[in-house]
């Protein structure tokens, strides 16, 4: 089944374009120079040289013994890639064998290997290899994909007991559905004989942590950060037995929030760390692993190497804290976190910090007993306390656009976008203050109506904060009303002006949305609506429709009664038919706290619960830093005209970026 790229329908692996949307599904576009015929499986572009193709890491290890994983042996017959053969008749970590660089890890010629494999002589068995491979069937759903689809619809809850899925995918697969994102989502997965083969997402080119470590720009309370967040990831990863993912340096990794993560897992055995075919540094991925059985005292040796590695001096109350560690003074995971906190107090009280103490939502450690399957011990873990820190805008960007639709001859939507953008940066610091104003509104009453309505509005809501809003500070409540009220007067008296009644009344709904720094306010009147993304909350509906099915739904009716009603999509209110006593305004706010996409819609935009049904695909990948907002609002307003062309089509597009606040 090829999913297409474009409209995510499914198509028969034989079809060349997709049925629905009619995209191409054996050619693609280059990101960087727009050439139209790149073939899906090439990894660079013909005509710029860009890399392009669809690249992910490959683990190829011996099955480990049920002994080792105090779990049942799984039959070794065929996995989750179907019909798949496995690499050839000879392991591929034999000393016999030999994959060469561009020979395919499986018969059906999908996955393409980029790097050589290491040698293997007889003298140093390598039971564990990673590398990259290109994907030459990327639009083509796998297994596991197909899998964790229906799980996240709800449409079924598959066991990942099903045989011949390896067990490191297990591991992967248990830990993705708990949305744990410092893992790698896992893609593919099979097994032959004593052969495992995972495919994961390809985080080869993020920042090593060492790195970031000993920069001399890096102070002591994010490094302090790293800690807690390595001692969460030990409770997580303990109870299904990969601890060791934590014990090579090399392993450890950073997104591009500077989030700690995970380059790939690691299963723990009776000896050390498995050898890899890029030992860049073997001190610094093997000094920190005991050879006894693991304890919070090897994470401990592990931060000792990071200093040494990084000719990093250890700093304050941390020299006590290893030392204790080294000892066994500190034995639990809730006493190494209770530690971490009272350093963060410590570096707070010295003034070496601006940001409040690590905090967490419980101190308490979840019991976490072992289990024959990953996913039952992975059901019993609770939610990781959370370090609550104060966070900074880091990046503050936004795009807009809108679209008279395919069935209207006139656009009276109309929307204003303004943001202002300071920044200091000095050599050991950064500060950047947002300021953003973001209006949308959709006219109503007709060619010389509506669209003047919605111009009317937003015009006066800009030139009201260009004068009322104070700088670094959000407007009040009271404040954010009555501009809301004075865009309703501007409107109303022009309709009295005119001697306008009944339908040819213009109007206009509005959202409105304004930030100062990590703090946000939304108003609004009528049914165009804000939306908010994060990773960890998913899409969420952020205001409340002002039309009649929704005031039955608040007075108790069931939904589907309410909806029923002929007029249940009619506004109960918007500025401009009537005076400020027929409205009232919502006004909420809220704390941006994790990076966020925010999108304020038009009802062309939203109807049909079209941004419910493709937020994955059309919202979600704008969240990155090197995703283009304007190419996304583009993509959206061609989403909208594909399924609610009947309308006016409106979006607003801000991606807002945060960090913990961590400059001395």
């Amino acid at each position: 089944m090829l999913i297409c790229p474009q409209c995510k329908f499914e198509n028969p692996n034989s079809n060349k374009f997709c049925q629905s949307c009619g995209t191409s599904l054996t050619h693609k576009v280059c990101p960087e120079c727009s050439t139209e015929d790149v073939p899906v499986n090439a990894l660079r572009c013909h005509n710029c040289g860009a890399e392009c193709g669809t690249v992910f890491w490959a683990i190829i290890a011996k099955k480990i013994p049920a002994e080792a994983l105090a779990v049942e042996r799984e039959p070794e017959n065929m996995g989750l890639a179907g019909d798949q053969e496995t690499i050839s008749s000879s392991s591929p970590l034999s000393p016999t064998s030999h994959i060469a660089l561009g020979s395919y890890l499986d018969s059906q010629e999908r996955y393409q290997l980029l790097d050589p494999l290491p040698v293997q002589t007889e003298s140093s068995a390598i039971t564990d290899v990673g590398v990259r491979v290109l994907d030459c069937q990327p639009y083509e759903i796998s297994c596991i994909e197909a899998m964790l689809a229906s799980q996240q619809s709800d449409l079924l809850t598959p066991s990942i007991e099903a045989n011949g899925i390896p067990h490191l995918a297990k591991l992967y697969i248990a830990l993705q559905s708990q949305g744990q994102r410092e893992i790698p989502v896992i893609h593919d997965a099979w097994q032959q004989g004593d052969i495992q083969v995972v495919i994961i997402e390809d985080r080869s080119h993020w920042q090593p942590l060492l790195d970031l470590w000993q920069e001399e720009t890096t102070n002591s309370l994010k490094i302090l950060h790293w800690c807690y967040q390595m001692a969460q990831l030990w409770a997580l990863l303990e109870p299904v037995n990969c601890r060791q993912s934590l014990l090579d340096l090399s392993n450890l990794r950073l997104d591009e929030d500077q989030t700690l993560a995970l380059q790939r897992l690691y299963v723990e055995s009776s000896s050390s760390l498995p050898a890899t075919e890029s030992p860049e540094d073997t001190e610094a991925q093997t000094s920190a692993i005991p050879d006894e059985p693991l304890t919070i005292q090897a994470l401990g040796r592990a931060w000792q190497t990071l200093f040494r590695q990084s000719q990093r001096t250890q700093f304050g109350s941390v020299v006590k804290m290893l030392g204790d560690l080294d000892v066994g003074k500190i034995h639990t995971i809730a006493q190494l976190r209770s530690r971490l906190e009272e350093i963060s107090i410590e570096l707070e009280a010295l003034g070496t910090a601006t940001l409040p103490p690590i905090k967490e939502k419980n101190t308490a450690v979840p019991t976490m007993p072992q289990s024959d399957e990953p996913e039952d011990i992975i059901s019993r873990i609770d939610d990781m306390p959370t370090v609550v820190l104060a966070m900074q805008l880091s990046s503050l960007e936004d795009a807009g656009r809108t679209d008279v639709g395919r069935q209207r001859h006139h656009n009276e939507d109309y929307f204003g976008i303004e943001t202002k953008i300071q920044k200091l940066e000095l050599p050991k610091s950064r500060v950047l203050e947002g300021h953003g104003l973001y209006i949308l509104c959709d006219g109503m009453g007709g060619h010389a109506g509506g669209e003047i309505a919605s111009e009317l509005a937003v015009n006066t809501l800009r030139q009201y904060f260009q004068e009322h809003w104070i700088a670094n500070q959000l407007p009040t409540e009271d404040s954010i009303r009555e501009a809301v009220y004075l865009a309703n007067e501007a409107i109303y008296k022009l309709n009295q002006q005119d001697a306008r009644s009944g339908v040819g009344r213009m109007g206009t709904t509005l959202v409105m949305l304004l930030i100062q720094d990590t703090q946000a306010v939304v108003a609004h009147v009528g049914d165009s609506r804000l939306y908010r993304l994060t990773r960890k909350r998913g899409l969420e509906q952020v205001t409340v429709d002002h039309e009649v099915g929704q005031r039955e739904i608040t007075r108790g009716v069931e939904a589907s009664i309410a909806y029923a009603r002929p007029d249940a999509y009619q506004l109960t209110q918007a500025l401009g038919p009537r005076d400020q006593n027929s409205i009232n305004p919502d006004v909420g706010f809220f704390e941006i706290n994790e990076d966020t996409l925010l999108l304020l819609a038009s009802d062309g935009l939203s109807d049909n619960d079209l941004l419910e049904a493709h937020w994955h695909t059309h919202l979600e990948p704008l969240l990155s830093s090197g995703a283009n907002l304007e190419q996304g609002v583009t993509n959206l307003i061609e989403l909208g005209n594909q399924h609610n062309g009947h309308d006016n089509i409106t979006g607003i597009i801000i991606r807002a970026k945060v960090r913990p606040n961590l400059e001395s």
